[in-house]
C-alpha cells in the first residue's frame, strides 16, 4: 500500500503515467480502458482508432463541469498535457 500512495504523491513537474489497455472485444472491435481513471472506456475498429478514442474519453471525464454562478469557491485552472 505503501507504493500505490507515494506513486500518486506528484510535484509541481513530475510526470502522471497512466495506462491504456487494450482488450479483444464483439465483432473484432478492440475495447480499451484506462485502469488509474474509473470510468475511462471506449472502442475501435483497429488499435489506433481504440487509442484515440479512448483519449477522448479521458479528456471528457476530466473536463470541468460549467461553474453556477452561485458557487463562490475558489477556482485555479490546471491545465494536462497528454503527449504519446
Amino acid at each position: 500500500m505503501r507504493s500505490r500512495v507515494a506513486r500518486y504523491a506528484l510535484g509541481m513537474n513530475d510526470t502522471l503515467n497512466l495506462t491504456i489497455v487494450y482488450e479483444p472485444g464483439d465483432d473484432g472491435w478492440i475495447t480499451v480502458s484506462i485502469p488509474e481513471v474509473p470510468g475511462v472506456l471506449s472502442q475501435g475498429r483497429t488499435r489506433k482508432e481504440a487509442r484515440e478514442n479512448v483519449i477522448d474519453a479521458l479528456a471528457l471525464m476530466l473536463s470541468p463541469e460549467p461553474s453556477d454562478v452561485d458557487d463562490q469557491r475558489e477556482r485555479e485552472d490546471l491545465q494536462l498535457t497528454i503527449a504519446a
